[in-house]
């Protein structure tokens, strides 16, 4: 089966807020010493995604 594909549509100011609390939440799992792979995982894929401009209509 194919797994499910999600698309986020993010301004810069947003995308930066995510990546600081994935940053906050890794520091804090490792202050507890608990696994980060899932934290890790999504930072990555999140700072390696395309930037795409797209116009907003209302």
């Amino acid at each position: 089966m194919f797994e499910k594909k999600y698309h986020l549509y993010l301004t810069e100011e947003e995308r930066n807020q995510i990546i600081g609390s994935l940053v906050e939440l890794r520091n804090s799992l490792i202050r507890s010493v608990k696994y980060t792979d899932l934290v890790d995982e999504t930072l990555c894929k999140l700072t390696e995604a395309k930037i795409k401009k797209v116009r907003v209509t209302y």
